[in-house]
C-alpha cells in the first residue's frame, strides 16, 4: 500500500500565498533534534539534518518491508526556532537563535521502531547527532501559516505580514516560530524555494 501523507494532511503542509490561514495542528510524531546557533553557518545544524534524514528513510523502508506493508514518502523538514528573549529574537541576532530541527514520522511509526532506526543508521554511518535524535510526539494546536516563496534571508516581510494578520484576527502569538521546508535548496534556485512559515496562537 502506498501513502501521500502530504497529501492526506494538505491543510497542515500547504498554505495559501495571499492570505493567512489559521489550522489546528493535532498530535503528531517527529524525529527531533535539539541545537543552538546560526542554522547557516553552525555544523551541529548540518549534522541535525543529516541524522534526521538518515533515520527517516531508515524508518520509510522499514515501514515498508515490515508487517505494515506500508510505502509512504519521507516527510519534508521543519524547524522550531526561537530564543531566551524572544523580543530580541530575529534575522540579526542568528548566533543565539535555539532550534529543534525535526521530520513528522506517520501513526506506524512507534518509539519502538524509531528506536531500532537509530540503530541501524549507527551501525551504517558515523553520525554525530545520532545520539541526540529522539522521537516525540508533539502538540502544536491553533497556529495561522502563509506560504512563503524565496531565499530565507528575506523572509521577514512575510513573517511581519502573518503577525499582523494573527493581531487583525483577535489573537495572540504563542509558542516558537515554525517553518515548514517544502523545497531542497541543493535543487532549487533561493528564489524558488518554497517554505510554510507558521505561528502558533491563543
Amino acid at each position: 500500500m502506498k501513502v501521500d501523507l502530504r497529501k492526506e494532511l494538505k491543510h497542515l503542509y500547504n498554505a495559501p500565498a495571499k492570505e493567512p490561514a489559521v489550522v489546528d495542528a493535532p498530535p503528531m510524531n517527529f524525529l527531533m533534534v535539539d541545537g543552538a546557533g546560526d542554522p547557516n553557518t553552525s555544523q551541529e545544524y548540518r549534522e541535525a539534518i543529516e541524522a534526521l534524514y538518515t533515520v527517516s528513510y531508515t524508518l520509510k523502508f522499514m515501514v515498508k518491508k515490515g508487517p505494515q506493508g506500508v510505502d509512504y514518502g519521507v516527510m519534508p523538514l521543519e524547524g522550531l526556532w526561537w530564543g531566551d528573549d524572544m523580543t530580541r529574537f530575529g534575522a540579526e541576532n542568528k548566533a543565539a537563535w535555539k532550534w529543534t530541527a525535526m521530520i513528522m514520522q506517520p501513526d506506524y511509526v512507534t518509539a519502538g521502531l524509531a528506536g531500532q532506526a537509530v540503530e541501524v543508521a549507527g551501525k551504517k554511518k558515523s553520525l554525530p547527532a545520532l545520539g541526540r535524535t529522539r522521537f516525540q510526539r508533539f502538540h502544536e494546536g491553533p497556529a495561522a501559516q502563509v506560504m512563503y516563496t524565496g531565499p530565507y534571508s528575506a523572509e521577514g516581510p512575510t513573517i511581519e505580514r502573518l503577525h499582523k494578520f494573527i493581531r487583525e484576527k483577535g489573537h495572540e502569538l504563542r509558542g516558537k516560530h515554525h517553518e515548514i521546508y517544502l523545497s531542497d535548496p541543493k535543487r532549487s534556485p533561493p528564489e524558488k524555494l518554497k517554505t510554510i512559515i507558521r505561528q502558533p496562537v491563543k
